[in-house]
């Protein structure tokens, strides 16, 4: 029993799109686009690391999303040795968060993604799997393999889809149609340079979508048009986007994704409005993930993953509209509790049985062996 007098109790944060091996960059490559960022962050260091690396970055992220108040993460990894495959799974299935592994299987080895299912992700109780692709015409040949394979396993497929302007020319709506793959077991993240008839397909097949607005202003991708998506009933949840996002702050993620369709439109009154950026945060993201009926809501019968807010605060009170402080005013620094499936991860305001200093330094003394390897 927790007494929770005074203190606000919802459902936990659902991060619909992360890479949490990128604790590693964030901070840096500031002045890059989307390709800038793949040029001088991301490649470099994913060629570089070890298990040993990957462990430690992957769990820093993702205690930082815990302590944040997220319960449950989707993590894009394109990493493709078994050994730091493992590493990265054991880091995560160790900070006891709920967490899908959305796979990028490469051609080398069509038969690692059923391995790494059914020998890592599978014995794991709170952890699903994806298979993960980037919908483009030159690998067309690729994205049915991992359309295929997703379909084998009964899991859904997770693509990046038009973050940039210039990948319109790749066409990923149209060769997800081609393949088969435009349905509600389909997960597209971004989408953010959507014709009319692109966004109206996605909402008449059901496709679910990862919106991530702190890392589009990051890269200067673009601005989702969620208005739209919303209108039209599209089920869209949130992503921080891993090292593109640089925290994992989710208050600032929400108070982001409706600021930018305001400015967008000049216009307050546009989706989403607090209630619906708030959903879209918690419930909203489950049903993306086809996992409402287990987690999202404070609804009895699901797994108890709860966090409780401490509204006493500088930044916090007094009280004028809790729905509206809790996306407005929250910082991860209220988020005096959280739970995933009962269990305490955070309490009191601290991290459960976690050595926050050796975590930090063990990040530090990785990224510093990495970037000497460079």
């Amino acid at each position: 029993m927790v007494d929770a007098s005074g203190k606000l109790v919802m459902p936990g944060f659902v991060d619909t799109h992360t890479h949490l091996w990128q604790a590693v960059i964030c901070g840096g490559c500031t002045d890059g686009d989307l390709f800038g960022w793949f040029t001088r962050c991301t490649n470099p260091q994913r060629n570089r690391l070890t298990p040993e690396a990957v462990h430690s970055f992957v769990r820093l992220a993702a205690l930082d999303a815990v302590q944040s108040g997220v319960t449950t993460l989707v993590d894009w990894v394109d990493i493709f040795s078994y050994d730091l495959i493992e590493s990265y799974v054991r880091a995560l299935a160790g900070t006891g968060v709920r967490f899908t592994y959305a796979m990028f299987p490469s051609e080398a080895d069509p038969t690692l993604v059923t391995k790494v299912k059914k020998e890592l992700v599978d014995p794991v109780p709170l952890a699903g799997f994806q298979v993960a692709t980037h919908a483009a015409r030159p690998v067309q040949h690729l994205n049915h393999a991992h359309w295929e394979a997703a379909q084998d396993l009964g899991v859904m497929l997770n693509s990046h889809v038009l973050e940039r302007p210039e990948q319109r020319a790749d066409d990923p709506i149209g060769v997800l149609a081609d393949i088969g793959a435009l349905g509600p077991r389909l997960l597209i993240n971004h989408a953010i340079h959507l014709t009319d008839d692109e966004i109206a397909a996605v909402a008449a097949h059901d496709v679910r979508a990862a919106h991530c607005p702190l890392s589009n202003m990051r890269l200067a991708s673009g601005i989702m048009r969620l208005s739209e998506f919303g209108r039209r009933g599209v089920k869209v949840g949130l992503g921080l986007d891993g090292g593109t996002n640089d925290s994992s702050d989710f208050h600032a993620l929400m108070k982001t994704a409706i600021g930018l369709q305001r400015a967008r439109a000049a216009e307050a009154g546009v989706f989403p409005q607090v209630h619906d950026v708030l959903r879209m945060a918690t419930l909203g993201g489950a049903e993306v993930l086809g996992i409402s009926d287990r987690v999202g809501s404070l609804t009895p019968g699901k797994r108890a993953d709860v966090v409780v807010v401490d509204p006493a605060a500088l930044n916090f009170a007094p009280r004028f509209d809790w729905v509206g402080q809790t996306v407005y005013n929250g910082r991860p620094e209220n988020v005096d509790a959280v739970f995933v499936d009962g269990r305490p991860l955070k309490f009191d305001g601290r991290l459960v049985d976690v050595d926050t200093n050796r975590v930090v330094r063990e990040a530090e003394t990785a990224a510093t062996r990495l970037r000497a390897a460079g």
